[in-house]
């Protein structure tokens, strides 16, 4: 029999993704979330809804169904020594909220390796990144003291490509997927806890779905890489789309973002993936323009970060920020994401002047 494993992970949004595809493959998780979402999760579970080649509806996924084991629990519920690994999938400002951060400090005291499927990197994760100061980085995070109580060598970073979202109307427990790509993680700098890494990449391609009396491979697996690079392809697709969904007069969406001007969405795309080999990473660790440009065909909606902005947030991500600091450490920079970097920093001062 495969061994069970244990997993924590943070954030019952996006975060219910990837417990899905681990609840399928056999293994235990809990979800880590609000009071009230807890109690709706442990009541009737989770569902996500993603699209399956050959199908013309997505198949919804129930929790209930699957091998694993789904519960959920408040921060302040979770005793991080119970896990053999904890997942990251909160907004980066999110983990400063207090019952959040005091969780982080339990699983840095305990030792347990943490994956990150953010898409703002932990700083921790940075100092595993030649040629990156996280101490110049700092001040691009909501609260850096926050990720301080991780050690580097436990962190590790998914390349966070698969895109869902709650559907409006719909209860907390619902994830819909809208684009089923792969989580691609950088290993860990242990041999061992990257193998438990790679069992469940083999646990989840295994895996299959019952559905009207078949068995399906579902999308979005896990896929373990042997860079530490592989994670940054998902910054070149930040700045040229989700963060260009920020404009003066409101969002627009991905799509537009990136098809309205593809010139435009090329260059800051390929400029950062400058900043990304000039790091050390190679071809085979990031994505042709291409391959995204026709992904974000099918993204009708504005980002996350783009709707967070105009929805009042004080606090976002702020990927722009960082590439454009981790840039200039290199001797870098871009007119455009210069633009990009000074639009949200407005956006924000309005929205922090607005809630004081």
């Amino acid at each position: 029999m495969p061994q069970r494993h244990k997993v924590a992970i943070l954030g019952a949004s996006y975060g219910s993704l990837l417990a899905t595809k681990l609840l399928l493959a056999g293994h235990d998780v809990t979800l880590v979330c609000l009071p009230a979402e807890a109690e709706l999760i442990n009541r009737e579970g989770t569902r996500v809804r993603m699209p399956v080649k050959g199908r013309s509806e997505p198949v919804e996924i129930e929790s209930r169904t699957l091998p694993g084991r789904l519960s959920a629990a408040a921060p302040e519920e979770i005793d991080p020594a119970e896990h053999d690994l904890v997942g990251l999938a909160m907004q980066e400002p999110q983990y400063r909220a207090a019952p959040v951060r005091a969780l982080l400090e339990r699983v840095g005291a305990a030792g347990v390796p943490c994956m990150s499927i953010m898409n703002m990197p932990p700083l921790s994760y940075l100092s595993r990144i030649p040629g990156v100061s996280a101490d110049a980085c700092r001040d691009c995070y909501a609260d850096p003291t926050v990720w301080d109580a991780l050690d580097p060598d436990l962190v590790t970073l998914c390349s966070p490509d698969p895109q869902a979202v709650r559907p409006p109307g719909e209860p907390d427990n619902v994830l819909l997927v809208r684009l089923p790509t792969n989580f691609k993680a950088a290993p860990f700098a242990s041999d061992a806890h990257t193998e438990v890494l790679r069992r469940l990449e083999a646990d989840v391609d295994a895996a299959r779905l019952a559905v009207d009396g078949e068995d399906i491979e579902v999308p979005v697996k896990l896929r373990v890489r042997d860079t530490v690079f592989v994670p940054l392809a998902k910054w070149g697709m930040l700045l040229a789309g989700n963060y260009r969904c920020i404009q003066a007069e409101g969002p627009r969406p991905i799509r537009e973002a990136v098809h309205s001007d593809p010139e435009a969405a090329r260059e800051v795309y390929e400029w950062v993936g400058g900043v990304c080999r000039a790091l050390g990473a190679c071809d085979d660790d990031l994505v042709p323009f291409e391959k995204y440009a026709s992904a974000a065909e099918g993204l009708a909606n504005p980002s996350s970060v783009a709707r967070a902005v105009f929805a009042g947030a004080p606090y976002v991500e702020r990927v722009d920020r960082l590439v454009q600091r981790i840039a200039a450490g290199l001797g870098m920079h871009n007119d455009a994401v210069d633009e990009i970097v000074a639009l949200v920093d407005a956006k924000l001062e309005e929205n922090a002047g607005v809630a004081a």
